[in-house]
């Protein structure tokens, strides 16, 4: 899902809780993208504007909660290793994005009407 721009507000965020001590997010699921997009978790970090060890820290967490491996490190080869998602992490993510839309287009109707009267309110007190 797109980053809201402002004119799209309000718009709907999908947060999944997976136990009582962690959840899954669209910044979670951002980072496995782009996790997924540059074969690295710290090419990842520094393209969100977190440090590596943020970065490794959502990655862990993710892993944790969901008591399977969603990213993997690699060792060696020509670049020195890398990370890369596993089929539970591409799974994880198709599944996040597939909810994230069924959410919003059965929300969609009520956005649109939130966001309605939210310019009449605007509107009066301008």
């Amino acid at each position: 899902m797109q980053k809201p721009s402002g004119k799209s507000l309000p718009s709907l965020s999908v947060r999944i809780d997976i136990d009582a001590g962690g959840r899954i997010g669209p910044g979670k699921i951002e980072l496995l993208e782009t996790i997924h997009r540059s074969g690295s978790i710290s090419a990842a970090g520094r393209a969100m504007d977190m440090s590596y060890k943020r970065a490794w820290d959502l990655v862990d967490e993710t892993n944790r909660i969901c008591r399977q491996a969603a990213v993997e490190r690699q060792t060696g080869g020509k670049n020195g290793g890398g990370a890369v998602l596993t089929p539970f992490g591409l799974s994880l993510v198709a599944r996040y994005r597939k909810i994230e839309r069924n959410a919003t287009s059965a929300a969609r109707k009520e956005l649109q009407a939130l966001r309605s009267d939210i310019g009449r309110a605007k509107k009066r007190a301008g």
